[in-house]
């Protein structure tokens, strides 16, 4: 195995919902969860993702409050992420957040790098998440606008990401 391949990206984006997910608000959300979940599954380059017995993440706590969702999965690399994250399906429904989420001030997006068939837990992402919100992008925790190379040291090259679409950290 390569160095390349001896790593894989990891990904948590967590969200504050504006209503209950049985809500109206939230229907046109909890109805393409479906279609975008399969469309990663169906991705190249998608590794894994978290999911309950109902095929999805809305059950999983985080944080402990019921009012923020969690998305984790895992990437073969940073392209593989952006190609799924700014096309189709998925980027319409990252176009409409602001329709289901709250707006945060602290970030609630991390990536970090996993040896290759490492599955994160929600306490590993957690962490991630806490160390990026206290210390910037690094290493350990980063996102797609400052990434890191596997194990390395030095900022990968920044991704051009749409100002509307992206994490503001």
């Amino acid at each position: 195995m390569t160095e390349a391949n001896a790593y894989q990206l990891a990904q948590v984006n967590i969200g504050r919902l504006k209503a209950p997910l049985d809500s109206p608000q939230l229907k046109a959300f909890v109805d393409n969860l479906d279609p975008v979940n399969a469309d990663a599954d169906n991705a190249d380059g998608f590794v894994w993702r978290l999911e309950d017995e109902s095929g999805d993440a809305t059950d999983i706590a985080v944080f402990g409050d019921e009012w923020l969702i969690i998305n984790m999965s895992v990437w073969r690399d940073t392209d593989a992420l952006t190609a799924y994250m700014y096309q189709g399906r998925h980027r319409e429904m990252l176009a409409r957040r602001r329709e289901f989420f709250e707006r945060v001030q602290e970030a609630m997006v991390v990536l970090w790098w996993v040896p290759a068939g490492h599955r994160p837990t929600v306490a590993e992402a957690e962490s991630r998440l806490l160390h990026l919100r206290a210390n910037g992008p690094t290493p350990y925790a980063f996102t797609l606008r400052t990434p890191y190379p596997p194990q390395g040291a030095e900022p990968a090259t920044a991704l051009e990401i749409p100002d509307d679409l992206g994490c503001p950290v």
